[in-house]
C-alpha cells in the first residue's frame, strides 16, 4: 500500500540572550537532536562571561497528510451520507405536485410516465458511476465535476460546451427557485390573511420583497467553504424529502377518503 506523503521539516531556530555577572561560573546544558530519535546532551562550564548566547534548534514530528490514491484529500463520505445524498437530489418539493401531475395524465398515461422517468435516472446514474473513473471505470483517475467526465471522455470544445450548459442550468435553477420561494410565502401569507379577515378581504401582499429577501439568504449561503462537506446537511435534506413524499400521500389519502 503507499504511504501518504509527509508535511516538510520545518527547523526553528531560536536564540536566548541571558545576562550574567562576570566572574560568575555557570553550567550550560545543551539538548541537540542530531538524528530522528537519538538525542545528545553536552554539558560545558564556563566562567569570566558577561553574556552566553544559547541557540535552540526545534524540530517538530514529520506529519503525514492522509489522501487518497490520487493524491487528493482522503474522502470521508459513508454509505449513509451517500444515501443522503440520492435521496436529496432524486426527491425534491416537485413531488408535493406529482399526484397532481399524474392524475392530468390518468391512470394509463400517468404510471407509464412515472417508470420511464425511473428507468431514465436509473440509466443516467448509472453512466455517472462508470464515468467517475477515466479511462479505467475501477482503477482509472477519479473525475470530481461534469467537465473532468466531458474532458476525459469527450475533450475538444464539448468541454466548454458543458461547462457554458451547467452554468445556464444553474442560474435557471436559481432564479426558478427564487421565484417559486417568494410566491409560496405569499400564498401561505395570502392564506393566513383570508383566514384571520375574511374572504372578501383584500389580500394581496407583494412576492418582491420576499423574492429579495430569499435570494440574500442563497448569497449568504454560498459563501460557505467547503459547503459539499456539510453531510448533516444533506441528511437533512434527506429527512425534508421524505416529509415531502408524507405530505403528498397524506393529502392524496384525505382526498381520497373525502370522496
Amino acid at each position: 500500500m503507499p504511504t501518504g506523503p509527509t508535511a516538510p521539516t520545518k527547523h526553528i531556530r531560536m536564540t536566548v540572550l541571558v545576562k550574567i555577572p562576570e566572574g560568575t561560573e555557570f553550567i550550560t546544558v545543551s539538548e541537540l537532536a542530531d538524528r530522528p530519535g537519538r538525542k545528545t546532551i553536552l554539558i560545558s562550564k564556563n566562567k569570566h562571561k558577561a553574556m552566553e548566547t544559547l541557540e535552540i534548534t526545534k524540530e517538530p514530528t514529520q506529519k503525514k497528510v492522509d489522501v487518497d490514491d490520487d493524491g487528493r484529500e482522503k474522502r470521508t463520505g459513508s454509505w449513509m451520507t451517500a444515501s443522503a445524498h440520492i435521496i436529496t437530489a432524486v426527491i425534491g418539493s416537485g413531488v408535493l405536485s406529482l399526484a397532481w401531475a399524474i392524475a392530468q395524465l390518468g391512470w394509463i398515461a400517468g404510471p407509464a410516465v412515472l417508470i420511464t422517468f425511473s428507468f431514465i435516472t436509473y440509466f443516467t446514474s448509472t453512466l455517472l458511476a462508470d464515468a467517475y473513473r477515466a479511462p479505467d471505470p475501477v482503477y482509472g483517475t477519479r473525475n470530481y465535476t461534469y467537465m473532468d467526465v466531458v474532458r476525459a471522455s469527450l475533450g475538444g470544445k464539448k468541454v466548454v460546451l458543458c461547462g457554458i450548459a451547467q452554468y445556464v442550468n444553474l442560474v435557471g435553477v436559481t432564479i426558478g427557485y427564487t421565484i417559486t420561494a417568494s410566491i409560496s410565502i405569499v400564498a401561505v401569507k395570502k392564506s393566513n390573511c383570508f383566514h384571520v379577515n375574511g374572504h372578501d378581504a383584500h389580500c394581496k401582499p407583494s412576492n418582491y420583497p420576499y423574492m429579495a429577501l430569499f435570494a440574500l439568504i442563497e448569497i449568504v449561503l454560498s459563501q460557505i467553504p467547503n459547503f459539499h462537506k456539510l453531510s448533516w446537511l444533506s441528511i437533512l435534506a434527506a429527512v425534508m424529502s421524505f416529509a415531502y413524499s408524507l405530505i403528498g400521500l397524506g393529502l392524496s389519502v384525505a382526498k381520497v377518503a373525502g370522496k
